[in-house]
C-alpha cells in the first residue's frame, strides 16, 4: 500500500519544493510515499477550458490504476478535521488496503471522465489555495494524519 499526490503541472516555486521535501521525507517513516507531475499542456491558447480540462483528464487517467482509490482535491469535495482525515486513511489502509492515489487538477479543474472515476472528492477548505499552495498545505496534513494516528506529540488539540 502506498499514497501518491498526483498534480497537473510541476511544482516551480522554491519555497513550496523546500515546504514538500520536508514533509515528503517526513512521511516515508510511515508509508511509502510519492509525487507524479503531470506536465502543464502547451499551447493551449487556441483551447477552451473544457478542452484543456479534457486533455488533462486524459493525462490523470493514464496515471491511474482499476485498483486505485482516487481520491480528488475539489472545492466541492468533504472537509474533514485533521483528526478526521487521520481517521479515514487509517480505515482505507486498514480495511481496503488499495494504493491511495489524491489528484490536484490543473488551473480550470476535472474533467468528467476524471470525475467518474474517482472513489471520492476532499476539500481543503472553502477558501481557494494555489495549486502550488495546495501541494505543500496537503502534504503536510497527510503527514500530521500519520502523527495523529501514531499518537506522536506533532497534533495538539
Amino acid at each position: 500500500m502506498k499514497i501518491t499526490l498526483l498534480t497537473v503541472g510541476k511544482t516551480d516555486r522554491d519555497w513550496v519544493k523546500q515546504g514538500l521535501d520536508i514533509y515528503v521525507s517526513r512521511l516515508k517513516h510511515y508509508i511509502p510515499f510519492s509525487i507524479v507531475e503531470i506536465p502543464e499542456l502547451k499551447n493551449v491558447s487556441a483551447l477552451t477550458k473544457e478542452q484543456i480540462k479534457t486533455r488533462e483528464g486524459e493525462l490523470i487517467l493514464k496515471n491511474l490504476r482499476p485498483t486505485d482509490d482516487v481520491i480528488l482535491l475539489d472545492e466541492r469535495g468533504k472537509e474533514y478535521s485533521s483528526v478526521e482525515l487521520a481517521k479515514v486513511i487509517q480505515d482505507k489502509i486498514s480495511y481496503e488496503g488499495k494504493d491511495i492515489v489524491y489528484i490536484i487538477g490543473g488551473a480550470y479543474g476535472f474533467s468528467e471522465a476524471v470525475y467518474k472515476r474517482a472513489n471520492s472528492k476532499l476539500s481543503l477548505s472553502k477558501m481557494t489555495f494555489s495549486h502550488q499552495m495546495v501541494r505543500a498545505i496537503f502534504t503536510e496534513q497527510i503527514y500530521r494524519a500519520f502523527t495523529i494516528m501514531k499518537g506522536e506529540p506533532y497534533h495538539h488539540e
